[in-house]
């Protein structure tokens, strides 16, 4: 995601730091874990997600601006090549999306903020596909 530039807080801190982002993720994977309409996005995922959502938690905190967790654990994201040996279409692209949608609206995550990060998720999220369905 790109720098708002000058002094203008990043989407890191307009989350809430840390906390605010534990907290998307969390419910991300809770609605995810939940709902029938992400089944299909939850069968990619191992039966448990705690390392899932460690590592989308590490990975969002330097993507919105904040600490690079990620990177200082495994390196360069390299988000499209650790994603390939799963099957990534548009259903799944778009489960993705709508999960995260909720999470944002579930948070009362700022409306603007929220669209702001939609449409950021929504070029990686299509760039993840490896299936044209």
């Amino acid at each position: 995601m790109s720098d708002t530039g000058g002094d203008a807080p990043v989407p890191f801190e307009l989350l809430g730091g840390e906390p605010g982002v534990r907290m998307l993720v969390d419910r991300f994977y809770d609605l995810m874990d939940l709902e029938p309409q992400f089944a299909g996005l939850r069968a990619l995922h191992p039966g448990a997600l705690d390392g899932s959502r460690d590592k989308l938690f590490w990975f969002l905190c330097g993507w919105l601006g904040g600490p690079d967790h990620y990177v200082e654990r495994f390196g360069h994201p390299r988000l499209r090549a650790r994603h390939l040996p799963y099957p990534i279409g548009i259903a799944e692209r778009d489960q993705w999306m709508a999960c995260m949608g909720l999470a944002l609206q579930d948070l009362a995550v700022d409306e603007a903020l929220a669209t702001r990060l939609l449409q950021a998720f929504f070029g990686t999220a299509d760039w993840m596909r490896n299936r044209g369905v």
